[in-house]
């Protein structure tokens, strides 16, 4: 790749993760538009980069081009909330069923540090980076990178609305029993317990916000 290729890509990079960061924050409101010519001002950039993280931001499903109005932030409402948690909860489970029997010492310790990290989290961003810390590391054995690229979307929706509910009623700093249970099981190799564990945890988001039934 040449040198003025290696910097456009390092520009939509730096104008995607940003806007990423934003929508999943709820800095940016769902429904709220995108002006190409603002963030390419902001960003020093011409519009071909923009658009290119546009596109980026659409494929993981954050932002959606409407006719006549331009790119516009997703609405995250119960329905997709739902979706989100009925495709985890089977998808998630998927991946650790398939990565579960090739966990070795290494792997427990890296989710042991994860849970510290949730435990020790001091913002709700610092949180939700640990938990998603967590979640990636329960899935990254499965051989199947279509699912985890699914997974990893699936996981900004997760994100957005654990902001959404965090911000409103006030974040706390908390230890998450669930994946202490989860580690115990793995470490036991027992991983329908594992799997069980794992789909009642995912289910929680029913009982902390939107009444998804």
């Amino acid at each position: 790749m040449s040198a003025s290729k290696n910097a456009s890509a390092t520009i939509v990079e730096r104008i995607a993760d940003t806007l990423r960061m934003r929508i999943v924050r709820g800095e940016i409101a769902g429904g709220a538009a995108l002006k190409q010519d603002h963030i390419a001002q902001e960003f020093q950039s011409s519009h071909v980069p923009v658009r290119e993280a546009f596109r980026r931001l659409e494929a993981q499903g954050l932002a959606v081009a409407l006719p006549r109005r331009g790119v516009r932030v997703t609405v995250l409402d119960p329905v997709i909330v739902k979706e989100n948690v009925v495709m985890r909860a089977s998808l998630e489970l998927l991946a650790l069923k398939h990565g579960a029997p090739r966990f070795s010492s290494l792997h427990i310790g890296r989710l042991e540090q994860a849970h510290e990290a949730c435990s020790q989290a001091a913002s709700l961003a610092e949180w939700d980076a640990a938990n998603n810390l967590f979640h990636d590391i329960l899935s990254s054995e499965c051989g199947m990178p279509r699912l985890l690229a699914v997974l990893a979307q699936l996981q900004l929706t997760n994100s957005r609305y654990l902001f959404s509910t965090g911000m409103k009623r006030g974040w706390q700093p908390r230890s998450d029993h669930d994946h202490l249970l989860i580690i115990d099981a793995l470490k036991e190799k027992k991983i329908e317990r594992a799997l069980q564990l794992l789909s009642m945890h995912i289910g929680t988001m029913e009982r902390v916000g939107f009444k998804l039934s």
